[in-house]
């Protein structure tokens, strides 16, 4: 909005990643530090949540089942995403070799 020269409206902005409550920050920092699952010809099917009571431990984690519930929105956004990227590519080969 700057180098548009318009004050940006409030309601529009994206928040930050300090806007988010504390619990959400360490969520999405345990999904990061979480393996991956994935399988070929399917692609990413989630997360390896084998160390997940490592992280609980160490972040003091007091709601575990909010905690848990955010990383399971974010493992099934993120397989969500895997899913299209790997129909738009087999869609893309099938046009390739029709």
């Amino acid at each position: 909005m700057e180098q548009l020269g318009r004050e940006p409206i409030e309601k529009e902005v994206p928040p930050d990643y300090e806007d988010f409550p504390y619990i959400v920050i360490e969520a999405i920092e345990t999904f990061n530090s979480l393996g991956d699952r994935v399988q070929a010809d399917i692609g990413y099917i989630g997360k390896d949540y084998t160390n997940l009571p490592f992280y609980i431990k160490i972040h003091k984690v007091e709601d575990e089942d909010l905690f848990l519930n955010i990383l399971l929105r974010l493992d099934a956004q993120a397989i969500e995403i895997s899913s299209k990227r790997m129909k738009a590519e087999m869609d893309k080969v099938k046009r390739k070799h029709g």
